[in-house]
């Protein structure tokens, strides 16, 4: 039988292993949460960029940050996605 688009998606989410750089929750650091992959493919620097951005906006009361361009490309690359140039 085969499985739902919803469940194929959640199943690939879970073989990404996402989480924060020091393991630790991403409400307790401020860090931001990616996909293993990602995360060691960006460079101290650049993850330190987007660590910034992220709590920025945690100090602002927001939830969400949006990526560092570093970010989204690590990111695009970790989980096989192509960009979505919408704006």
């Amino acid at each position: 039988m085969a499985i739902k688009k919803s469940q194929q998606s959640l199943k690939n989410w879970t073989k990404q292993k996402w989480r924060t750089k020091s393991g630790k929750k991403s409400s307790e650091t401020g860090e931001r949460y990616l996909p293993e992959k990602a995360i060691k493919s960006l460079s101290a620097s650049q993850y330190a960029a987007g660590t910034k951005r992220k709590r920025e906006a945690m100090s602002k009361g927001k939830e969400r940050a949006s990526y560092t361009e570093a970010e989204a490309k690590a990111f695009l690359r970790a989980t096989n996605k192509k960009r979505n140039n919408k704006k």
